[in-house]
């Protein structure tokens, strides 16, 4: 018998208690402005995860009246908050961990990112549309480079979770932080791997990804990891430095303060989404 003969197994119903969303960061910092800016959901068990990982359960604020799905705006909505550990391994692990405890409606990855194109600026915040991997490449059998054999070139980002990032982003980045009014907010190709871009390789990076906007080491495995469940995803990242700054750009803030961006977009876009 091939492998092409072979039964696919039945996929079971996914297990775990429906939540609104889980959002995943990579560290401490990351984590910090959503668990400061989100009250803790009494009673509420969060998953326990392997390793360092942990998982804090919280309450969103009520859904934005008028929401396109048309849920309550007075219900209370579960956020399963993650720190995963820094690297794709790592991300994807806690995340495969955390879905066969619940049951998400969307998940996001946030926190900080290198900004990679031109016109980035630290403080900015960039939200996926498309994902790769940085260092995958098979390109001498014929995939794209980025992709994973048997994988997709890119993994795709929710339309839906894009919409409510550029509609209500704008707004909570102007005031997520005493320095942010004048931080946009740009959609685009992102990329992770298990290696920094620096100035000594962001040309190569540039060349081969010349639609991404930043890169980070855990975003596209979160994605391939949500699609492979069926959830829809999106990543929003603040930039806290710039792999290949131009003469007399800024190029690096605190982690802290890139974070607190991202985290004020993440939470402004779930709130709008019942």
């Amino acid at each position: 018998m091939t492998s092409s003969q072979l039964p696919r197994p039945v996929r079971p119903a996914r297990p775990g208690r429906r939540v609104h969303s889980v959002v995943l960061t990579a560290m401490e910092e990351e984590a910090r402005p959503f668990l400061e800016r989100l009250p803790a959901l009494n009673g509420a068990a969060p998953p326990t995860l392997n390793g360092d990982a942990w998982a804090a359960s919280l309450t969103l604020p009520p859904a934005i009246p008028g929401s396109a799905d048309g849920a309550d705006p007075g219900a209370s909505r579960e956020l399963i908050l993650i720190r995963t550990g820094i690297g794709l391994v790592a991300a994807a692990a806690a995340l495969a961990e955390a879905l066969t405890r619940v049951a998400p409606r969307m998940i996001v990855s946030a926190g900080t990112a290198g900004g990679l194109a031109r016109g980035i600026e630290v403080g900015d915040v960039c939200a996926s549309t498309a994902l790769a991997f940085t260092d995958a490449d098979a390109t001498a059998f014929g995939y794209a480079r980025g992709q994973i054999p048997g994988q997709p070139p890119a993994f795709g980002s929710a339309a839906g979770l894009r919409d409510a990032v550029e509609i209500h982003g704008p707004a909570a980045l102007a005031t997520a932080t005493p320095a942010s009014s004048s931080a946009r907010i740009h959609a685009g190709q992102m990329l992770s791997g298990n290696s920094f871009v620096t100035a000594a390789n962001v040309a190569d990076t540039r060349e081969a990804f010349p639609e991404a906007v930043c890169t980070d080491m855990e975003s596209t495995a979160l994605a391939q990891v949500a699609a492979a469940a069926g959830i829809p995803f999106v990543s929003v990242r603040g930039i806290s430095d710039l792999c290949g700054p131009e003469a007399g750009q800024d190029f690096h803030i605190g982690a802290d303060e890139a974070a607190a961006r991202s985290a004020a977009v993440v939470i402004a876009a779930l709130a709008a989404l019942g």
